[in-house]
């Protein structure tokens, strides 16, 4: 077994207990519509008088199928795995009483951020927990769409199953366990990347510029061909990808050389290639 294929186990085994953790310590104790199969089991258990946990389990078990159709047979090796795990897991987590007294927005809050982190851990090893977080995968792989977001919509979707049975506050104390879980699921998608703006710079004076940075910041730069809309002309554009805490030296370089330069900033949430995924210091 490699290294990698060991770091995939631990991260399989570790990202499915936390998630079992979430579920069973905070989630259902708690009543918290969540999102997942753990949400649309308390929020239907009212309506079909099916316990909870045993709805969870046929869940995991549809969602599986549904998942190994559309993403292949490696997708179904690896989440066969979670689909053990999960409900093995949830089975011991659930039966453990720490005997806690929290405010429901509190188990709200820690519940979503475990289960987003438990979640994020199993999607780095290519598998999935089995859960509500195959939908996502389905519609991330045909549309290319942002998969925390995905996750968000569908989640607060299935928080919504939740109205009639449980009424509006316990709807908004459930979008707080969803918005948590999103949020802790994209730190850990990117985690390891370096946080990083990417910047283009339309500017006469372009090779000034490109050579300051090169100079000041020990940046690389590239120029793209473009074309103005307006007037027709063609003009370079600098394209460079700085550290975060040199946007402020970026900014006061351009404007010694250039004050009318266009400069045009995003976020760039993962970087890789020398200078940022390698040891490289500034």
């Amino acid at each position: 077994m490699t290294k990698q294929q060991v770091s995939n186990a631990v991260l399989l085994i570790a990202g499915n207990f936390i998630l079992a953790l979430s579920v069973g310590m905070f989630i259902l104790p708690f009543n918290i519509l969540s999102g997942g199969v753990a949400g649309i089991a308390i929020a239907l258990e009212p309506l079909t008088t099916i316990p909870a946990k045993l709805m969870i389990d046929f869940l995991v078990i549809g969602l599986f199928i549904i998942g190994s159709l559309f993403l292949g047979k490696k997708f179904a090796i690896n989440t066969a795995i979670s689909s053990f795990l999960y409900p093995f897991f949830l089975t011991f987590t659930s039966t453990f009483d720490p005997n806690l007294t929290l405010d429901p927005l509190l188990a709200s809050l820690y519940g979503g951020l475990l289960a987003g982190i438990g979640v994020g851990m199993v999607i780095r090893t290519g598998a999935s927990t089995g859960g509500m977080d195959v939908p996502p995968l389905v519609i991330h792989k045909f549309t290319g769409l942002e998969l925390a977001m995905l996750v968000l919509v569908v989640d607060g979707l299935t928080v919504l199953l939740g109205l009639w049975s449980f009424g509006l506050e316990a709807v908004l104390i459930g979008f707080i366990s969803v918005w948590a879980c999103a949020f802790a699921l994209d730190k850990v998608l990117v985690f390891g990347g370096q946080e990083a703006k990417t910047v283009h710079i339309i500017s006469p004076h372009y090779a000034q510029i490109s050579k300051l940075i090169h100079e000041r910041l020990d940046r690389g730069t590239t120029l793209l061909n473009a074309t103005g809309g307006f007037t027709g002309d063609s003009r370079p554009v600098l394209l460079a990808v700085i550290l975060k805490n040199q946007y402020p030296e970026l900014a006061k370089l351009v404007n010694e050389v250039d004050k009318e330069a266009f400069i045009i900033v995003s976020e760039a949430t993962e970087v890789h290639g020398f200078g940022f995924s390698f040891d490289y210091k500034v």
